[in-house]
């Protein structure tokens, strides 16, 4: 698979994904760079649940996507019109022998799916990796991180040299390309440079934007974040 993870939306040492900073949009880097409420639910607000107008569907994700103020660093909601309602964080009828925990990624439909076991899963909308910085195949979380510093690779300063500022470590922050949490992603020991991170850009779920890395909104990030422990599986479909 492709090393090549300056990211978009999560690479670099420590991981990667956007900056948001005066110099640098965090849009800029995703491009250039490698409910503890449950669920909204299938297709509405639960399994097997009735459909609801949209109104009350947008509220619902209001509260799910709302602000964070008891983080180190307070995360502002989201705004939930900016995002197709099929993205919404859901819990989905979702077969396969994977073992409940697993963490299953979809780059051809911008989903990440966490399976819970019971022929069900949860479901997230992400962004993920542009043409030519697509890959797949099975990894495992090697570490995890909360408001981690960022470093930028190396080629990810040959192809942006805007980003050499950063080459001994951005602190974490909401501009931070890492985000608020950070899954590291590795193979036989070993750090793929690749993660699933936390982004605040509402317009980038459903878009493939980043450098092979897995975005999601920062609310959903720590909600699949508290329920997955290292040495977690994680399996990358074909695109």
């Amino acid at each position: 698979m492709s090393m090549d993870v300056g990211n978009a939306g999560a690479a670099g040492r420590d991981g990667s994904g956007r900056l948001g900073a005066r110099l640098l949009s965090r849009r800029s880097f995703l491009a250039g760079s490698a409910l503890g409420v449950g669920a909204l639910g299938v297709g509405t607000l639960g399994l097997g649940g009735c459909a609801t107008s949209d109104g009350l569907l947008l509220a619902e994700a209001a509260k799910v996507y709302g602000p964070m103020p008891d983080e180190k660093f307070p995360i502002p909601a989201v705004d939930v019109s900016k995002i197709d309602p099929k993205y919404y964080r859901r819990t989905v009828r979702y077969e396969t022998k994977e073992t409940a925990g697993t963490i299953i990624v979809d780059p051809a439909n911008f989903y990440v799916y966490r399976v819970e076991g019971d022929g069900s899963a949860t479901r997230y909308g992400a962004n993920v990796g542009r043409d030519g910085f697509l890959w797949n195949g099975d990894a495992y979380v090697g570490r995890k991180s909360e408001w981690a510093t960022w470093t930028p690779p190396k080629e990810m300063i040959r192809r942006q040299p805007e980003a050499a500022k950063y080459a001994h470590g951005m602190p974490g922050g909401l501009d931070n390309p890492l985000g608020a949490r950070t899954l590291h992603l590795y193979q036989n020991g070993a750090y793929t440079l690749y993660t699933i991170y936390a982004s605040s850009d509402a317009e980038s779920i459903g878009t493939g934007i980043t450098s092979g890395c897995v975005g999601l909104l920062s609310q959903d990030m720590i909600h699949l974040y508290a329920r997955t422990p290292v040495k977690t599986k994680v399996v990358v479909l074909p695109a």
